[in-house]
């Protein structure tokens, strides 16, 4: 009764118990801010931590809500901004540094803010928030209020800040675009209005928008139609169509437009953000790993870390026992760090430099253990905190340690991994923590928790573990002896498995799945935490003994408010339960009711909750490491009534004195010791276990390399086996002896067993002496075999199915397979056409065209006929040109064949008609260009198949030459064998190219590797052969007949004439007899036999004759067939050649035609887009009309306020004399003085060292400032109405009903001035939107003329075609360079017309042509005179020099020639005449041999690349060439004597010399003759009458 009056009393005095944060350890994930000038803040997890740069102190704001989400601060007002992560999140404002809070802002957001940000002056907070909103908003934060807000529909806003010089600016930016909004007021009334800015390309120019929607520059098609800008080509028609990490810090330093950059300082990490101070004396600079330096300008050092963040989240935490005055932390990437529990500030840091997992620290020694993802524990000595060391490693398994925990008493450290072992090590440094042995439980450990009490001798360990097949927990329980270091020998098997029948191993299985799970201190209940539904359960255990499992049902079920997964442990009492969940919150609960007496929230559901909480031993602190935000919490109480203290403080008393010696001998240890020493001596101890001698048949088991470590677990198995090597080597050996005796044995029977005959030999697997061995090794082997085959098979079915893929696509679904043709003789190859099989869409849709086009001709020619009657009756008879013309339209129409240069192709050439084609002229409308498509591509269709079937015909008579070819080559082959000529038979046959679907089937030559039989085809194939086998037998013993045959007559029965070559006559017997022994009878027979092989030779030359005939005419007979097939494949290549011409020609119609189509649809989409834009500027001109009303009737009344306002205060000035008429004149006149006399109000100064910083100056609110300015005048006014200003003689009551009108016309004054401002901004917020409509009114008629402009582009290329014409070569005569692109005058004319006029025009030319030569005769008179009147003054002038030189002249043979003969200038005309023609035969010779040698120069250009190779591989046998060239020379020097080739060699040496020179001496000749024609030319060019024009 007495214990249930004090729980009761606990009970209640816990209800007033309440926690309070300590500290926050959170390092930043967003921008840190300034609050003020010597604080920082940013957020991190629930929390804002503040820091004063100066001292370092830390202040915690926590948001209620949640995970903060984004902040910004107000450094005048030093206010800070947060929203939270909630569904309809709500800003919070709070001051600092009371951290009151000012104000709650609720808007219409529905889930997240993005982005918060202050003006630099006055009250005006801008926010954007993300889906479904994309909303920026404005607000005054103080009234809470929003001004305006404007939606942005999906854009991401990555930054926002104001204008520090003006707050009507804001500027938000993402990572596409920069948007300046700007705000604008009117009275009361804000907007937001939009200007992008324009930033400049990659390439630093700048692009101009208005060249998107209104292109100035586009350059002008006149082929091709008209050029539209982009956003036309891209189809756009909406709005879319308008529209540094390196850890240094860089100084930009800026003199009017140019800058220059330099190195200003280098951090030790990337950097990710800068910021200056309010006063700009200092510079922030945050890493991207969240570390903080202050740069103060002008002081040293000027560089100060004020925040050094750790490598990543918290993995694990823990207090450092026993005074609880530090605690550890710990990284993934083995970072420790040391915390000051008082002030939260590290202590000092110590890496690993491994990937680590968990944390936990000795309650016995000032010692740490970590566990690595590697498998090893490392222990850490942090007797000093300041510098902690690594003292020993334990390297216990191949698997991540996932779990390390001190027992209560920190006698054991527990390890547990996720594959299920758990590893129990001495946890006194003493010990050099000694591995005791593991348990084996289930696998994916969840929580181990233990019991160990200071009155009791063991230490209870439970294991939680899921059972995911099931959906159940299973728990394990067992005890660890307190003696268990000094009998862990007994405890533990060779392999350190400790054994269940020591360790009283029970196990225990939850119907529900739980996520943790505690032990209480008297080991008969536990407490789970469910984790699919909110409860907390506590199950009672069995007081006896069972084997088995055990089913474990809740005795206790109470309501948890917390949910998700969550954790739970103990204090060290055991008094109270401590749970933290995915939601966030912390509770401890009474262990006995289970009821929460204290609750806290330290993170949330957003960050994924709480990973880890502790407790102290005194219970004073709790740490709360949250899982995904990376906080550390830090909780104390801040009240904790009734009996709660004090019964944690006496057990943690009597603790500390049970465990102060134990802590002071390992403490003095690890001070003695160093570690260096534990270092040395454990690698000693591995080293001592790795050189354990072994036996050598065992080596590959057990050898391990003495450079790597292996873990402990390992070491045991190895040891063990070392034991049972050692134990039994012995017995080993003899067995081994006798082993080896044995197989020599079997051996020397077999040896024997393969001497015997085959009915009494054995199988080779009857001498295994271990069939179950062999039998294992079989069913392995073929087990592995199975396997493999397997894996090939799998991956031949893959490659199976590809292929079948591949075939499918390119081969199956051709309904026309692509294959060549080769001739026999002539290298022409000949391809067809691959077609796919035309849909049944296709199909549908060309007979839909085709029908239309049916419809539409017989409706013309219906109409046609109807006007043609009428017209008839009403017109009478017409012109004759008229009705040529209409016999011609009606031709056209009936016939529909149009030439081929105006359809454009050569597709009837094929027996294709075109007759429902439209004629080119007439291609306007979109659907009459489609339907024309789609009777192109039948017509292609067409010639394609029309050519195939010529080529399948070509292909059926190629096969059947073969087949004729083959059929005679068997007829040639027997030829050539009875003639025995050895002649080689050619046979012709089809190469891969021209039957493809050779490549698809594989051949067994093509394989190189030998063909796997399964078991059931080898049987399948045996059977087969044993039966072909039995047949083949059965029929040689029943077939005597042939045999018969056979043997006598050679197998036939009468003689062919093939037989006549290979018969032979035999000799008589007596012809081995020398003549002179013969007798008549038998020299008759030799007569006969004489005679007899006479007459076989005649008959043997005659069959050979007619056989050679036979041979020659079969081989003529193929070279005729095949010769007229290549003639065919001649024919085949041309036809070939014009189908390929007329699918290209047709083709060629199609892109034009699909080129109008897509420029038609880009007109649509402009003229959609100019539609959409006029809608929208029209839509924006309603809008400005309607604000430019309102905004009027705002002036207005605002203004008639003004005016009545402006009235009152006259009527105040006008009434003064008559409320103090009363008085003197004097007086009121003096009063009239001071009432319109104001006060001096002084202007606020500022600071110089503010003012030398501060590039902005103080940038104090209108609003603000107003008010401050109305106080200091109300304050002023306060002065003047002193009594002391009161005039003499005056009466107080009148001055005081004096001072109480000035301050009312003051007053009034004051609205008068703001309403005078107030209707300035009115009047000016009118004047923009006047000017924007402006704007928009302008834009609206550009729009209007660009789309008439549009309109008549698209109407003219509609008219204008682009038609395909077909010329015949040699009708063009334009050279290159006149060749113009611009016909915008040209016209088809017909081309007879054109003759005609050419004809005219070579006539006149002639007549021409005669009378220039009648007149030029004339001229030619005159000068002829006078040319012959000269000519006789030089001919006597010629003839006195001849005489001179007659008597000078050496009378030679040739002058006696001249002398002698009679007709001698006969002689030399003819032979001038006769050397005239050689030379001209020689030039057309000339000519031709040049031509030949352009020939034979081209295809020796082909064949240059193969008499390379040759030549290269002559080179390569040059060296052995020369050698042998050497040898015969020394052979032939020998012998004294030229051999044969060399004087041959020497003969045409000479007569090649002899060649040379003639050769020589006809080129000078020639060249001699060239330089008298050309004197003959210029003497009679000389002697040529000029022709002058007249």
């Amino acid at each position: 009764m007495a214990h249930g009056r004090e729980r009761e009393e606990n009970i209640t005095g816990a209800s007033s118990a309440s926690l309070s944060v300590r500290w926050v350890q959170g390092f930043p994930k967003q921008t840190v801010h300034f609050i003020n000038n010597n604080t920082i803040c940013y957020s991190s997890g629930n929390f804002i931590i503040f820091i004063n740069i100066e001292t370092k102190k830390e202040t915690v704001l926590q948001c209620m809500n949640g995970i903060v989400g984004v902040m910004a601060t107000n450094t005048p007002y030093e206010v800070v901004a947060f929203s939270d992560r909630k569904l309809k999140p709500v800003i919070y404002i709070y001051s600092f540094p009371g951290l009151t809070r000012k104000t709650k802002l609720k808007g219409n957001v529905l889930l997240d803010y993005t982005l918060l940000s202050f003006s630099y002056c006055g009250t005006y907070l801008a926010s954007y928030s993300s889906l479904p909103e994309f909303e920026l908003a404005l607000w005054n934060w103080e009234s809470g209020v929003i001004l305006c807000k404007k939606s942005q529909p999906n854009v991401d806003v990555s930054q926002m800040t104001f204008n520090p010089m003006n707050w009507h600016q804001l500027c938000l930016s993402s990572p596409s675009s920069v948007t300046v909004w700007i705000i604008e007021r009117s009275n009361q009334e804000h907007y937001l209005k939009a200007k992008s800015v324009k930033l400049p390309m990659e390439d630093g120019s700048v692009f101009n928008e208005k060249d998107v929607i209104f292109p100035d520059s586009l350059p002008k098609d006149l082929i091709y139609g008209p050029v539209l800008p982009l956003t036309a080509i891209a189809g756009l028609v909406g709005e879319e169509a308008e529209t540094f990490r390196d850890g240094f810090v860089y100084s930009f330093i800026i003199k009017d437009s140019n800058y220059k950059v330099e190195d200003f300082l280098q951090v030790e990490e990337p950097v990710g953000h800068l910021m200056f101070s309010p006063n700009y004396k200092m510079l922030l600079i945050q890493t991207d790993k969240g570390s903080v330096y202050i740069y103060t300008f002008g002081e040293e050092p000027i560089l100060d870390k004020v925040l050094e963040a750790c490598d990543g989240k918290f993995q694990a935490v823990d207090f450092i026992a026993p005074t609880h005055e530090y605690c550890m932390t710990l990284t993934y990437s083995g970072e420790i760090c040391v915390w000051c529990l008082e002030d939260g500030v590290c202590i000092s840091r110590i890496y690993l430099n491994t990937p680590t997992t968990v944390l936990a620290c000795s309650p016995s020694s000032l010692s740490a253990a970590v566990g690595t993802v590697g498998g090893s524990v490392h222990f850490v000595d942090i007797l000093d905190v300041e510098s902690p060391e690594t003292i020993h490693e334990a390297f216990l398994s191949e698997y991540s340690i996932q779990h390390l925990l001190y027992d209560q008493r920190g006698m054991f450290l527990l390890a547990g991994t996720l594959e299920g072992y758990i590893f129990v090590l001495n946890a006194n440094p003493s010990s050099l923590f000694d591995v005791l042995g593991f348990v084996e439980v289930g696998r994916g450990i969840l929580q181990i928790s233990t019991v160990s009490l200071l009155e009791t001798d063991i230490v209870e360990v439970m294991v939680l573990s899921p059972l995911p097949e099931t959906g159940r927990s299973r728990l394990e329980i067992f005890a660890l002896p307190k003696i268990l270091p000094q009998v862990s020998a007994s405890f533990v098997d060779e392999r350190g498995r400790m054994k269940n029948e020591f360790i009283h191993k029970f196990l225990y299985e939850v119907e529900h799945p739980l996520s943790s799970a505690v032990l209480d201190f008297q080991s008969n209940r536990i407490y789970g935490f469910c984790s699919e539904v909110p409860y907390i359960c506590s199950y009672l255990l069995p007081q006896k003994e069972h084997s088995g499992i055990n089913i474990l049902t809740p005795h206790q079920k109470v309501q948890n408010k917390q949910y998700g997964p969550g954790v739970t442990s103990l204090s060290l009492h055991g008094l109270w339960l401590i749970t933290g969940a995915q939601c966030g919150t912390l509770c401890i609960r009474d262990i006995h009711t289970l009821e929460t007496f204290v609750r806290c929230r330290s993170h949330s559901h957003q960050g994924h909750g709480i990973q880890s909480v502790r407790i102290s031993m005194d219970g004073e602190n709790i740490l709360v490491n949250g899982r995904d935000d990376g906080t550390l919490v830090c909780l104390r109480w801040r009240r904790l009534g009734g009996h709660l203290a004090s019964e944690i403080f006496y057990y943690n008393q009597q603790f500390f004195n049970f465990l102060s010696n134990t802590m002071e001998e390992e403490n003095n240890y690890l001070r003695k010791s160093k570690s260096v020493d534990l270092k040395a001596e454990s690698a000693h101890t591995i080293n001592e276990n790795k050189n354990l001698s072994i036996d050598t048949s065992q080596e590959d088991l057990v050898q391990v390399d003495n450079m790597k470590e292996i873990p402990w677990m390992q070491q045991k198995n190895q040891e063990a086996v070392k034991k049972e090597i050692k134990l039994f080597s012995v017995k080993r050996k003899e067995i081994k002896r006798g082993i080896k005796a044995l197989a020599k044995t079997v051996l020397t029977m077999m040896e024997e067993n393969e001497t015997v005959d085959y009915i009494a030999k054995l199988e080779d697997q009857e001498f295994s002496l271990d069939m179950e061995e062999l039998e294992r090794r079989q069913n392995e082997s073929e087990k592995e075999v199975a396997k493999i085959r397997n894996d090939v098979e799998m991956h031949n079915l893959a490659k199976r199915y590809l292929a079948e893929l591949i075939k499918e696509e390119c081969w199956n679904s051709m309904a026309v397979k692509g294959r060549a043709l080769k001739g026999f003789h002539i290298p022409y190859v000949v391809e067809n056409f691959p077609m796919k099989e035309r849909t049944d869409e296709e199909l549908k849709e060309v007979n839909r065209v085709l029908h239309q086009r049916k419809i539409e001709t017989e409706c013309f020619k219906l109409r046609k006929e109807i006007i043609e009657v009428q017209s008839a009756f009403t017109l009478g008879r017409k012109h004759p040109e008229e009705d040529d013309e209409e016999e011609e339209e009606d031709t056209a129409l009936r016939n529909s064949n149009l030439p081929n240069y105006l359809l454009g192709s050569l597709s009837t050439d094929f027996g294709v008609k075109p007759s429902l084609l439209s004629s080119q002229l007439e291609l306007h409308a979109r659907e009459e260009k489609i339907n024309q498509i789609i009777l192109l591509k039948d017509i292609i269709y067409k010639v394609k198949t029309v050519f195939n079937n010529e080529f399948d015909a070509a292909y059926k008579q190629k096969e059947f030459e073969i087949a004729r070819v083959k059929e005679r080559n068997v007829r040639i082959q027997e030829i050539i064998l009875d003639l025995e000529l050895g002649e080689s038979i050619w046979q012709p046959e089809f190469d891969d190219c021209e039957k493809p679907e050779r490549t698809l089937v594989v051949e067994n030559n093509e394989i190189s590797v030998q063909k796997h039989i399964k078991p059931w085809q080898k049987a399948k194939i045996e059977l087969l052969d044993s039966h072909k086998a039995e047949q083949w037998h059965l029929l040689q013993a029943s077939d005597t007949r042939n045999r018969a045959l056979m043997d006598m007559m050679g197998g036939v029965l009468e003689v062919r004439k093939e037989d006549i070559l290979r018969m032979v006559i035999p000799q008589p017997a007596f012809m081995a007899k020398p003549d002179a022994l013969w007798t008549e009878e038998e020299r008759k027979q030799f007569k006969d036999y004489e005679k007899k092989v006479k007459d076989l030779n005649e008959e043997r030359d005659k069959y050979r004759k007619s056989l050679d005939a036979e041979l020659k005419k079969l081989q003529n007979s193929i070279q005729e067939s095949t010769q007229n097939f290549d003639e065919q494949l001649k024919k085949l290549f041309e036809r070939r050649v014009k189908a390929e011409m007329v699918v290209n020609q047709e083709e060629l119609k199609i892109n034009n035609l699909l080129f109008s189509l897509l420029l038609d649809e880009e007109l649509n989409s402009r003229e959609t887009f100019l539609n959409n834009y006029l809608a929208r500027k029209e839509e924006e001109k309603n809008q400005t009309s309607e604000a430019i009303r309102k905004a009027r009737e705002d002036l207005d009344v605002y203004k008639e306020n003004y005016d009545n306002l402006l009235a009152e205060d006259k009527v105040l000035d006008r009434s003064f004399k008559k409320e103090f008429s009363e008085l003197p004149s004097h007086q009121v006149d003096i009063l009239y003085k001071l009432f319109k006399r104001r006060p001096r109000i002084p202007k606020p100064k500022t600071h110089s060292d503010v003012t030398s910083n501060v590039p902005f100056g103080e940038r104090p609110g209108s609003g603000k400032l107003n008010k401050e300015n109305l106080a200091q005048l109300m304050k002023a006014i306060d002065d003047l109405d002193n009594i002391n200003h009161m005039p003499e003689g005056l009466d107080p009551l009148v001055w005081d009903h004096f001072c109480m009108t000035r301050r009312v016309k003051v007053e009034n004054e004051q609205k008068v001035k703001q309403k005078a401002a107030g209707l300035m901004e009115m009047a000016a917020f009118l004047r923009r939107r006047v000017d924007e409509d402006e704007k928009v009114q302008q834009e609206i008629e550009r729009v209007s003329n660009e789309l008439m402009i549009l309109q008549e582009e698209k109407v003219k290329f509609q008219l204008n075609l682009t038609i395909q014409i077909l010329l015949k070569q040699g009708q063009v005569e334009l050279e290159n360079f006149q060749l113009l692109m611009e016909y915008s005058d040209a016209i088809l004319i017909n081309r007879n017309i054109i003759e005609d006029l050419n004809s005219v025009i070579r006539t006149q030319g002639q007549k021409k042509v005669a009378s220039m030569m009648v007149s030029k005769d004339i001229h030619k008179g005159i000068f002829q005179i006078e040319w012959e009147h000269k000519k006789m003054e030089m001919e006597m002038e010629d003839l006195n020099q001849k005489a001179w030189d007659i008597q000078m002249l050496f009378f030679s043979r040739d002058r006696q020639k001249f002398l002698n003969e009679p007709n001698y200038e006969t002689l030399i005309a003819i032979q001038i005449g006769i050397m005239e023609q050689t030379i001209a035969a020689l030039d057309k010779n000339y000519k031709k041999n040049v031509e030949n040698c352009k020939k034979i120069l081209k295809k020796l250009g082909k064949f240059s690349s193969q008499k390379d190779v040759a030549n290269y591989t002559l080179s390569c046998n040059l060296r052995e060439e020369l050698v042998a060239v050497s040898e015969r020379k020394d052979i032939c020097n020998a012998m004294g004597s030229k051999l044969t080739c060399e004087k041959i060699a020497e003969e045409r040496y000479e007569n090649l010399m002899q060649q040379q020179k003639l050769t020589n001496i006809s080129k000078e000749q020639a060249n001699q003759i060239s330089i008298l024609q050309a004197e003959v030319d210029r003497l009679r060019m000389k002697t040529f009458p000029a022709l002058l024009p007249v």
